[in-house]
């Protein structure tokens, strides 16, 4: 933390053809938010000022900042990560876009593991155009783990009083059950116990454990890895004092407002897990990656090119998600002290 007692939020502009701009701006022209940290965003000035004028946002202003960890802390900072020209089209894909988008987010985690930010804020790229030799990853997620050193994390996703983590994330559907191992979901289990202590304050954490087939398995009927895996690591870590309980079908699960009952759901893949939280909580909904030594949300959606340039694009995740990262912030110092 800096004298000043704000956090200091890096935001990272995104694809600059998708709404990661528009919404940064939309968030950030609510002053409330920079009086609650210090907002510094990555990307480019003038990327800023043409979605500023194409939203009429005249009254959105922000200051460059010049040198290294030299914030101006009541004001919105944006720090310039490339000198040549980029044209921007909104709403289409461009390798040189994406380009724009990794210098950005490598000037962000630079300038993190250096201390001149408290946080992580990630604007959505593309998946598709980044992939390349400089960025061989499914996602900010695998990229962020590599590069903090951290061996793995959990992608967990955060809403109104409803947190689901995934054992297994941007993988094909057909190599899901090959990653279902004793070992695995237990790491993700205890990663997601860690966090929820940790980054949220919970002392006794409730987790349910989704099953990996339908109906759970149906006792060994419809698979085995309920039985022969996710079950004995339940029992185990029950066995330990966790309270952790399971596994549960996921369409009855979350139909029947179980949910709600625990404060965390371990979900076995992504679209298990990412429906239902998209259907209960899209708009404020966020994703943090938990097991990280540094802290880091995103908006839960992504480039969204269909609605970018049209001044369509709902801020409500991309502001959630720096709430977050304030707050997870807050909690991290809290456990400090009581240590």
């Amino acid at each position: 933390m800096t004298a000043t007692d704000k956090p200091r939020i890096g935001i990272t502009i995104g694809d600059l053809n998708g709404i990661g701009a528009e919404v940064i701006i939309k968030a950030l022209a609510d002053h409330r938010l920079v009086n609650l940290f210090t907002p510094v965003v990555y990307g480019s000035a003038k990327v800023l000022s043409f979605y500023r004028k194409q939203m009429g946002l005249d009254e959105f202003n922000y200051s460059q900042v010049k040198s290294k960890g030299q914030y101006f802390h009541k004001s919105v900072n944006v720090i310039n990560c490339w000198d040549e020209v980029i044209e921007i089209n909104p709403g289409q894909p461009s390798r040189q876009t994406a380009r724009a988008a990794l210098l950005s987010l490598k000037r962000a985690v630079e300038e993190l593991k250096e201390g001149h930010l408290d946080a992580l804020v990630t604007g959505p790229i593309d998946k598709n155009t980044i992939h390349s030799e400089a960025f061989p990853f499914q996602g900010h997620t695998e990229y962020l783990t590599q590069e903090f050193g951290a061996g793995e994390s959990l992608m967990l996703m955060v809403g109104d009083n409803l947190r689901v983590g995934l054992v297994t994330e941007h993988i094909p559907v057909k190599e899901i059950p090959a990653f279902i191992t004793k070992e695995r979901v237990e790491l993700k289990i205890r990663l997601m116990e860690l966090s929820l202590k940790q980054d949220f304050h919970i002392s006794k954490p409730r987790i349910a454990v989704l099953g990996l087939n339908p109906h759970a398995g149906d006792e060994g009927l419809l698979g085995h890895e309920e039985q022969e895996v996710i079950k004995p690591v339940i029992n185990d870590l029950k066995s330990k004092g966790k309270l952790i309980f399971g596994p549960f079908a996921a369409d009855g699960f979350f139909a029947s407002g179980q949910h709600s009952k625990y404060d965390g759901i371990v979900a076995m893949y992504h679209d298990q897990g990412l429906v239902a939280f998209k259907t209960l909580s899209f708009e404020s909904g966020i994703n943090y990656t938990a097991g990280l030594p540094y802290v880091r949300t995103s908006p839960d959606h992504g480039t969204a090119y269909n609605l970018a340039g049209k001044n369509l694009a709902n801020e409500s995740s991309m502001r959630q998600a720096m709430y977050v990262a304030c707050d997870i912030i807050k909690n991290r110092i809290e456990q400090m002290a009581e240590k």
